[in-house]
């Protein structure tokens, strides 16, 4: 198991958490500017993946445009998309979660173009810490629900959360909504299971995914 994260900035030379540490959550802040052409955007604005660096971008509409499948930007930038999905019971069941060992009842996971691997955190006291996740865990993901064909790697993961005896819950989200519940947590946690800041926090955040979230279309006989 890998360390955590130490801070949003960056990781330790070497570790294997590059691929989540040189990521940057961007703060607002008044007057905040889109970091590829300097025009002033709002504090609600989306975000651009620098595949080359792994850094998360501020980005003004038409620069976000220019960035998505399809898009005129080339390969070096890729548009973090906004779509959030709710996946159908049993897409991962209790004894996969078990079998993945990992420590808190949440965790997401996505597929890195950098390293062609599945990548899986989870969040603590000191930030991220990457789960090791058998080498058939994505293709059985993948076997569950045929939405994992349509995910974009490096810009979409699969968020899990488990509570008590239940099965499971899981979403597709924006890999930027990851890093930033990642952010709060790090401020908050306390003990071993985060303390009822850190508590609170999550289930205000899953409320909100909840909220969100349109359900996964079903798949056809066909398929």
């Amino acid at each position: 198991m890998s360390d955590a994260i130490s801070d949003g900035n960056g990781s330790t030379p070497g570790n294997a958490l590059d691929i989540l540490g040189r990521f940057r959550k961007p703060r607002p802040r008044p007057g905040e500017k889109c970091e590829m052409c300097a025009v002033e955007i709002p504090d609600e604005h989306q975000h651009v993946v620098d595949l080359h660096s792994r850094s998360l971008m501020c980005a003004c509409r038409p620069c976000y445009l220019l960035f998505l499948p399809g898009g005129a930007g080339g390969g070096h930038y890729k548009a973090v998309p906004n779509r959030v999905v709710s996946l159908p019971d049993g897409t991962l069941s209790r004894g996969e979660w078990e079998g993945l060992q990992i420590p808190v009842g949440m965790a997401f996971f996505f597929f890195s173009s950098t390293t062609n691997e599945v990548h899986g955190f989870y969040p603590g006291p000191a930030g991220a810490t990457e789960s090791l996740l058998p080498l058939d865990f994505w293709d059985r993901l993948r076997e569950a629900d045929p939405i994992f064909e349509t995910m974009e790697s490096d810009v979409e993961a699969v968020l899990v959360r488990v509570q008590g005896d239940a099965d499971p819950v899981c979403f597709v989200v924006p890999i930027d909504a990851c890093y930033e519940l990642v952010g709060y947590l790090r401020m908050l946690w306390k003990g071993f299971d985060g303390g009822s800041e850190a508590r609170a926090t999550i289930e205000e955040y899953f409320a909100g995914v909840r909220a969100k979230a349109k359900p996964a279309p079903t798949r056809t006989a066909s398929s």
